[in-house]
């Protein structure tokens, strides 16, 4: 398994070993031990640009997955789940907002986007949203043990 990071931003400590450790352990506990995973973390200017040209939503968000098991050619490299973009400025926000230590909210928008690479959707229905919401708090409740 091996999972790459990248930090384009520099206004948030982010330890990068501790991700990478985090990472494995989410992906081990769904099942995709050989998966390959790239985390790139930014500032909110570049994940707006990220989301407009994308998504075609304006402004800055806090994750964004771009998986690679879709489309016409996702047999290429079966092993490779995707990316996942998380802005460090707006994760760094929530978690004031929410009164949470800031590696506490970046893990549950890491989460959540590993989530999305695997298969989970919130936005078609409220059943899948309700399993996403399940299977993101027992991934959190696991990261807590282990941490």
């Amino acid at each position: 398994m091996e999972v790459l990071i990248e930090n384009r931003q520099n206004r948030h400590r982010l330890p990068k070993q501790k991700i990478q450790r985090t990472a494995r352990r989410i992906l081990n506990a769904l099942g995709y031990p050989d998966a390959q995973l790239s985390i790139l973390i930014v500032d909110d200017d570049q994940i707006a640009e990220l989301n407009a040209a994308y998504l075609d939503h304006p402004g800055p968000t806090n994750v964004i997955s771009f998986p690679m098991q879709e489309g016409p050619f996702s047999g290429i490299t079966p092993d490779l789940l995707g990316d996942v973009v998380i802005s460090a400025d707006t994760a760094h926000l929530e978690a004031i907002e929410a009164g949470m230590e800031m590696a506490e909210r970046f893990n549950q928008l890491l989460i959540h986007g590993i989530l999305h690479l695997t298969g989970y959707d919130h936005v078609n229905s409220e059943e899948e949203a309700a399993m996403m919401e399940q299977k993101s708090n027992e991934l959190i409740e696991l990261i807590r043990k282990e941490d």
